[in-house]
């Protein structure tokens, strides 16, 4: 019995062992544990550390110069410049000259353009096209502008940019807004929005948003206000306004009350008046004055200071279209807005700003071109895309014709400062 039993408990413990031995391929919890390891920390960390703080550091040290640019060298880039300093425009030419150079400023404290200076070189044109035709020579001939900028009116600069043109120098119109300007060629370019499309933008307003159908029409009879009321009146066609009155005035008219009693007997709902700040200050004194309390809708040319200082309360409720927006919160505007009346001491207009922007692009475009080529110069403008360094913008494009494609403001005046009343960003409506 002994050796029987031994025998059994020795095949027991065989037994055992033989399971024991398989117990290693049985063992169905093996693949389920590998894939715990395989995703183990391993992988975690490689990502984390290609993900590494390389890209993130790499700004920083990129942002650090830019707080301290290197002074520009060298000698200076000039563009010319020219504006009416002098004459019945003296306000405006003195706000544009005065903006660019606060932008030459700006951008001489960045760095200035291509490591070098920028310069302005300056003459005042009066607003009179023969003086802006000599001037054109001047900077061309004797100053060796590589690009120039018209400060000034659609008259003088229409006289400027043929010799521009011919010349193969670029020249950026900042608020002449005459269609005939970027007609003369592919060198000349325009920072404000042309006098057909605001036009156009100030029917929308009347009919499309404040809802108003018969329409009085007051026009300046020179090629700035012809222009506007063209474009007001084919809008003003397509969407069903009734222009019940229309007059022509000349530049300078300081008596409107003849014009107000028509206005008051032809049963407008509103008046659309093109004109610059002295004809607007008259004309609104005067026509609150005689009781003519329905809106008066105007533009660019109102866009001054000046206006809301000679009108008084009379300009309280004026609404313009213009392409500033002082209620912008955009970087570019509150910097343009701020330095320039710390600056000068007095609030900054339209016409100030789009002569600031002037400096601005033609300072972009000199940089992106990376030369001071005159072609070369010519398509980085004709190429810009969506560009915010303007206090006016943003800029979204160029058209072909050279027209600038941006949203358009309109704004109105209470307690003594102009503020957004609207803005028109559908672009079939803004693109000229």
């Amino acid at each position: 019995m002994k050796s029987k039993l031994s025998f059994l408990l020795i095949a027991l413990v065989i037994l055992s062992l033989v399971l024991a031995g398989c117990a290693p391929q049985a063992t169905p919890t093996a693949p389920a544990e590998q894939p715990a390891q395989t995703e183990a920390p391993q992988v975690t960390e490689a990502a984390a550390e290609t993900e590494a703080p390389q890209p993130t550091e790499a700004p920083m040290e990129t942002e650090a110069p830019a707080e301290e640019p290197a002074a520009p060298s060298g000698e200076p880039i000039k563009i010319g410049f020219f504006s009416p300093t002098t004459g019945f425009a003296a306000a405006d030419g003195t706000s544009a000259l005065q903006s660019a150079q606060l932008a030459v400023k700006i951008i001489n404290e960045r760095g200035g353009v291509l490591g070098r200076p920028l310069e302005l070189v300056y003459y005042d044109d009066a607003a009179k096209p023969d003086q802006a035709s000599a001037i054109a020579r001047k900077l061309i001939e004797q100053d060796k502008v590589v690009a120039a900028i018209s400060g000034s009116y659609s008259g003088a600069t229409r006289a400027a940019a043929p010799i521009f043109q011919e010349a193969g120098i670029p020249m950026l119109s900042a608020y002449a807004i005459h269609p005939e300007i970027t007609k003369t060629g592919n060198m000349i370019f325009r920072i404000g929005t042309l006098a057909t499309t605001q036009g156009r933008v100030g029917a929308e307003l009347v009919g499309k948003v404040m809802n108003l159908k018969k329409v009085a029409i007051l026009t300046i009879d020179n090629d700035f206000g012809i222009s506007l009321t063209d474009g007001f009146k084919q809008h003003a066609a397509e969407i069903g306004l009734e222009i019940v009155l229309e007059e022509k005035y000349p530049l300078g008219e300081t008596e409107f009350r003849p014009i107000i009693g028509k206005i008051k007997a032809s049963g407008a709902e509103v008046v659309y008046a093109t004109g610059y700040y002295n004809e607007a200050a008259n004309l609104v004194s005067q026509a609150r004055d005689e009781g003519l309390e329905i809106p008066i809708i105007g533009q660019e040319g109102y866009d001054s200071p000046k206006f809301i200082e000679l009108a008084g309360p009379a300009a309280e409720g004026v609404i313009i279209t213009t392409d500033l927006n002082r209620d912008s919160e955009r970087p570019m505007t509150r910097l343009f807005l701020e330095q320039y009346e710390a600056t000068y001491g007095e609030k900054a207009d339209m016409v100030g700003a789009s002569a600031f922007d002037a400096v601005m692009v033609l300072a972009y475009a000199i940089n992106t071109a990376g030369s001071t080529d005159p072609q070369a110069i010519v398509k980085a403008i004709s190429e810009l895309k969506n560009f915010e360094d303007v206090a006016s913008g943003p800029f979204w494009y160029y058209t072909p014709e050279r027209e600038v494609v941006r949203p358009i403001s309109s704004q109105i005046v209470r307690d003594g400062a102009f503020h957004l009343y609207h803005e028109f960003t559908d672009e079939a409506l803004v693109k000229p």
